[in-house]
C-alpha cells in the first residue's frame, strides 16, 4: 500500500521527473493561487501581498512597519515596498511614532477599510472557485497534511539557524 502511495504512472515518486513530484506539485499549485488571487485583485490594483497587508492592518488596527513584517515573516524592505504603495493608493497612512521618531506606525483610511470589504468579496469568490469539486473532508485532510508539512520544514530551518 506505501509503494503504491510512492507511485506515479508506474513510477516511484523519488524517481519520477521533478514536475511529477509531490513538492513541484504543491509549489505549482501555490504559484497558481498566487496567481488567481493577483488576477482578481488587479481591479483594485491590488496584488495578493498588498490585499494581505491592508486587511492586517485594518482587522489590527495601529502598528509598526516592524510589527507587521515579523506578522508576515518579511523583511523590512519589502513590507515597506508594499506599504508605499497602499500609502500611494490612500488606502493606509503611516504616522509617526509620538515616543519614537524612528518609527513609523501604519494605520488604514476610510478609504482603505471600504476597499478592504470589496478586497473580502473578491477572496470569497476565488475561494468559492478554489474549493469547487473537493469536500470538506478532502480540504481537512489536505489541510493537515499540509501543517504537518510546515512543521517539518520549519525544523529543517531551525537547524541552520
Amino acid at each position: 500500500m506505501i509503494v503504491e502511495a510512492l507511485m506515479i504512472n508506474g513510477q516511484h515518486e523519488l524517481d519520477a521527473p521533478p514536475w511529477q513530484q509531490f513538492e513541484s506539485t504543491l509549489m505549482a499549485t501555490s504559484k497558481l493561487i498566487r496567481r488567481a488571487f493577483d488576477l482578481e485583485l488587479a481591479e483594485l490594483g491590488l496584488n495578493l501581498s498588498e490585499a494581505c497587508m491592508l486587511l492586517y492592518v485594518v482587522e489590527n488596527g495601529a502598528m509598526s512597519q516592524t510589527q507587521a513584517a515579523e506578522h508576515f515573516g518579511m523583511g523590512r524592505a519589502p513590507v515597506g515596498t508594499i506599504v508605499d504603495h497602499l500609502c500611494e493608493l490612500m488606502l493606509v497612512r503611516r504616522v509617526p511614532s509620538p515616543s519614537d521618531r524612528r518609527v513609523w506606525h501604519l494605520s488604514s483610511t476610510t478609504k482603505g477599510q471600504k476597499f478592504a470589504e470589496r478586497v473580502v468579496k473578491i477572496e470569497i469568490e476565488v475561494r468559492k472557485q478554489l474549493r469547487a469539486g473537493s469536500s470538506r473532508e478532502e480540504r481537512e485532510q489536505l489541510s493537515v497534511t499540509l501543517l504537518r508539512i510546515q512543521q517539518n520544514l520549519a525544523g529543517i530551518i531551525e537547524q541552520h539557524q
